[in-house]
Parts: C-alpha cells; sequence; structure tokens
C-alpha cells in the first residue's frame, strides 16, 4: 500500500479518532464550540457496536441517585464523579430528546429510547453531526504518530497523514473487535511511555466446564429468578447457560469480583440460590416427603417449583451420593457453589476493563506528556456494570474530552492573537 499525504496540511482544527459514543460526544461538542471537525473511524460506517449494543433494547443510562450512580464506576468512582456532574444521566436523556428521541423509564429504574432501538438514535445523531460541518472519514484506522507527530492513517487508498492542533482519541477497548475496538493502539501509547493497564475482560461469561451431557442439554437455556452471590454481594435475575458455563446480566453484575478472583486464586467460588423466595427448612420439608417410585428428577420437580434445567445444574454441582440427601440437596438449592476456572475471552466480552491509566491524563483529558491529545471512553481505564451505566461512561468522557479540546484551542487562538 503506498502512501500519500492529505493535500492540506491542517484539514481541521480538531481530529477525533474513532466513531463510537465517546467519539461523536467529542466531535459534537467541538463542533459546538465553533471548530471545525475531522472524524476518522476505522469501519465502514461509525457507531458499530453501539448499534448491535441496542439491538435487544437500547440501556442509555439509569435513574438511581447520583450517588449510587458514581458508585457503579467501582475504584474510579472519584474520577468520573466530575465527568458525570458536567454531562450525567439527566443531561444524557435531555441530549436524547433534542435529537427527537423520547426515553421512558423502566421498572427497574433503566432509561430507554421510546423505540427501544438504537439506530433512530444514531440517525438523527449523525444527522445533526453533518449539519453542523463534521468531517467524517470511515474506512480511515488510525496507525499512530509518525516521526514529525502527524497523524498516519491507512485507507483503501494508502496511507494519509493529518496535523490538527487538536485530537480526541476514542478507540474503544478490545471486545468485539470485528465491529472496530480491537486494542491496536495500545502498543502505539506504550511506545509513547504511557501507562496503559492490560486490557481485560468485563461484563463478561464464565466457564465452568460443565458435563458433555448438560452442554447438549442445556445450553442456551436460562434460569429465572435466581440470586447469584460473591464475595457478600448478592444479585437476583436471570442467569443464561451456556455449552461452557454461565452468562447473562445477573452473572455481568459481579464479573469483576468474578474475574479477580481468578486471576488471584486460579478459582471464582460465588453461589446459587435456585429458589431465593423459599427458605432452607421449607425445601428440606418438602424434599423429606415419600418419593415412592418416582425418578429423582420428577419427585424434585413435582415436590419443588424447579424446572428441568434447574434440575440439572444440581446434579452438576452435587456429587450423586447426595441427590437422595434432603439437607445437602436443600443446602445445594439455597447455595450450591459454582466453580468458575476462567472468563470467556476478551473478544466476546460486553466491555473491556484495563486500558490507560487516569495519571496519564488531567482533569480535561488531556496527556500530560502529549499536549493537545485528549483521549476517552473505554480506551481509559475503568469499567463499569451494564444498565446504562457504560454508555453513560462513555458519553460523559467524550463531553469531557471535547470541552478540553475546545479549551486548548481556544487558548492557542488566544496565544495567535
Amino acid at each position: 500500500m503506498g502512501e500519500r499525504l492529505e493535500t492540506k496540511a491542517e484539514p481541521a482544527d480538531a481530529v477525533v479518532i474513532g466513531g463510537g459514543p465517546a467519539g461523536l460526544m467529542a466531535a459534537e461538542t467541538l463542533a459546538a464550540q465553533g471548530f471545525s471537525v475531522a472524524l476518522y473511524d476505522a469501519m465502514p460506517s461509525p457507531g458499530r457496536k453501539f448499534l448491535l449494543a441496542g439491538k435487544g433494547g437500547l440501556n442509555l443510562t439509569h435513574t438511581e441517585p447520583m450517588e449510587r450512580f458514581v458508585e457503579r464506576y467501582g475504584a474510579q468512582a472519584d474520577r468520573f464523579g466530575p465527568l458525570l456532574a458536567a454531562f450525567g444521566p439527566a443531561e444524557l436523556r435531555a441530549w436524547a430528546e433534542e435529537l427527537g428521541i423520547e426515553t421512558f423509564v423502566g421498572s427497574s429504574g433503566r432509561v430507554f429510547p421510546a423505540g427501544m432501538k438504537a439506530a433512530p438514535l444514531l440517525r438523527a445523531w449523525l444527522r445533526r453531526l453533518k449539519a453542523s460541518g463534521i468531517a467524517l472519514h470511515v474506512r480511515h484506522r488510525w496507525q499512530g504518530w509518525d516521526e514529525t507527530g502527524a497523524l498516519a492513517f491507512s485507507t483503501p487508498a494508502g496511507v494519509i497523514k493529518v496535523r490538527a492542533s487538536a485530537v480526541v482519541l476514542a478507540l474503544g477497548g478490545a471486545s468485539w473487535p470485528q465491529l472496530g475496538s480491537d486494542g491496536a493502539w495500545v502498543g502505539r501509547l506504550t511506545e509513547r511511555g504511557l501507562t496503559v493497564a492490560t486490557l481485560r475482560p468485563a461484563n463478561c461469561g464464565f466457564d465452568l466446564d460443565w458435563s458433555p451431557t448438560f452442554a447438549e442439554r442445556c445450553a442456551g437455556t436460562r434460569l429465572s429468578t435466581v440470586e447469584l452471590s460473591f464475595d457478600g454481594v448478592v444479585r437476583r435475575g436471570e442467569l443464561t447457560l451456556t455449552a461452557t458455563g454461565i452468562e447473562g446480566g445477573l452473572v455481568y453484575a459481579l464479573a469483576a469480583p468474578l474475574r479477580d478472583a481468578i486471576e488471584r486464586d486460579g478459582i471464582a467460588l460465588p453461589t446459587l440460590d435456585l429458589m431465593p423466595d423459599w427458605s432452607r427448612e421449607r425445601i428440606e420439608a418438602a424434599l423429606r416427603r415419600p418419593r415412592g417410585s418416582r425418578s429423582f428428577s420428577t419427585f424434585l420437580r413435582k415436590a419443588l417449583p424447579l424446572d428441568a434445567n434447574a434440575v440439572m445444574v444440581l446434579r452438576e454441582i452435587l456429587p450423586s451420593t447426595s441427590l437422595g440427601d434432603p439437607v445437602a440437596l436443600a443446602a445445594a438449592i439455597k447455595g450450591g457453589t459454582l466453580r468458575l476456572l476462567r472468563p470467556r475471552p476478551l473478544a466476546e466480552a460486553i466491555s473491556t476493563a484495563g486500558g490507560l491509566s487516569f495519571d496519564e491524563v488531567d482533569e480535561h483529558l488531556m496527556l500530560r506528556r502529549l499536549p493537545g491529545q485528549f483521549v476517552a471512553g473505554e480506551m481509559l481505564d475503568w469499567e463499569a456494570p451494564t444498565g446504562g451505566y457504560l454508555l453513560t461512561g462513555c458519553f460523559a468522557s467524550g463531553r469531557v474530552a471535547g470541552l478540553g479540546a475546545a479549551d486548548w484551542l481556544h487558548a492557542l487562538r488566544k496565544e495567535a492573537k
């Protein structure tokens, strides 16, 4: 692939790299401040992961109190407090409604667009960005900086080099790489001496290595209204059984401590309550009824409101010698131990943990070692559970990075006068 240079050395005041929510928000913020913006994305169209994330219902944000909302960002809660104060759930809902997308609050406090889908919101957003004069360049994959500090992009026509007075990097993490976020930026930042924490799966499933029989019969099925507990935290919801383990919103809520335990100890041992609305004593009493000639599975389903999948789980986690013991069986129903061996691969995860250290950026998300270069979204070292927190974090960081880049450009213009 040959090399050609941009015909204009300064195609725009600011360059934004990455067409996900963080990058699009940064570009919109810069344009609103009166600057010309060029946005570059590696894929044929922007927002691909955003679209897929909203395929089953776009969860934009959450309505819980801000102090609780901020806690969802775990170790980086203190960092996200100021970001969310500038652009939090209320501002995100108002922004969507300015695009003509009404939102509503679900029974769990989650916020969705009225049509539930991401596509109408993204289409309206891109129309507004185009109307604001933002130049969108697709199929432009960032290759880093050259020796002069210019931005290099590989394109179908060859390699181009671009300069701008301010740059926002919003290249995402490394989950769902087929949609554009492949983590290739890690090496380019570490080459510049920047500290990047290892990228790891977040909001992911886990492997238990079920038996072949269980995998064949139960993969793709669900356990409804169960509780998963780990490290003193209990979550209730629905759990999906896979050929290799477990996944779903209930698992994602505990994914970070489960993953960290596996990294530290080689295994994580959460407990599963298959009947959270029944006491152990009530279950044990039901199991002491005469079994007669009925098979174990038939007796269990008659004695208790357990479906066939729950019975199969019990067979997996209990030795066969304990299945006829009402005490052991009741204990397993109320708190059977799952032996999680490893998280699913990063490419399958919903989001990414790890990334650029917050110590490398200032309060405006500008790189301390590379003035005029800003970072937003999943490139930064943070994670949050599903439920609207991930998207809100990306929008908020994109907004702050865009404002920071605009302030930088205003200062340059003032100096030039």
